[in-house]
């Protein structure tokens, strides 16, 4: 019999994580984007990374639209970028305020953070709640700084 929903998460909270925002930009939806722990390199040749994102985020859809995403990694001093692109907040109010340029495959870069990976979609799988979305890395776009951390509900920084 598998774990509660509730021990799972309580569980999880142990994983220490990079804290990154996923984008897109697409011609029905506009510019999307989400923060995201649930990211992971796949290979390296060809070079893979994998999201994962909740089948009911709005980002997903323009996602699955434009075929293409950047992920985003956030620096230590991007709490609030965290915070605002969590949700609570539409879509254009996230880039309002946030420094972007598009990338190669027209998904959104932020300019703050610490590294970009800009994408474009090979496989998407469905699993449970989520769709694991699977990208072949086009470019990437290394800054430097310190990155933003999330480990038992909170954001940490490196000592």
């Amino acid at each position: 019999m598998p774990v509660s929903v509730d021990d799972f998460k309580k569980a999880l909270q142990f994983w220490a994580s990079g804290v990154t925002v996923v984008t897109t930009q697409s011609r029905k939806f506009g510019v999307q984007g989400m923060t995201v722990t649930a990211f992971s390199s796949v290979s390296v040749s060809p070079p893979q990374v994998l999201v994962c994102i909740n089948d009911s985020a709005d980002t997903g859809a323009g996602i699955e639209e434009s075929r293409c995403f950047a992920v985003n990694v956030l620096s230590s001093e991007q709490q609030d970028v965290s915070n605002q692109f969590a949700g609570g907040s539409s879509q254009q109010q996230r880039f309002e305020s946030t420094a972007w340029e598009p990338g190669i495959t027209g998904a959104p870069i932020l300019t703050d953070s610490i590294m970009s990976l800009d994408c474009k979609v090979v496989e998407k799988v469905r699993a449970g709640t989520h769709w694991i979305i699977i990208g072949e890395v086009q470019d990437t776009i290394r800054r430097p700084g310190d990155p933003l951390l999330y480990y038992c509900g909170n954001y940490r920084q490196l000592s």
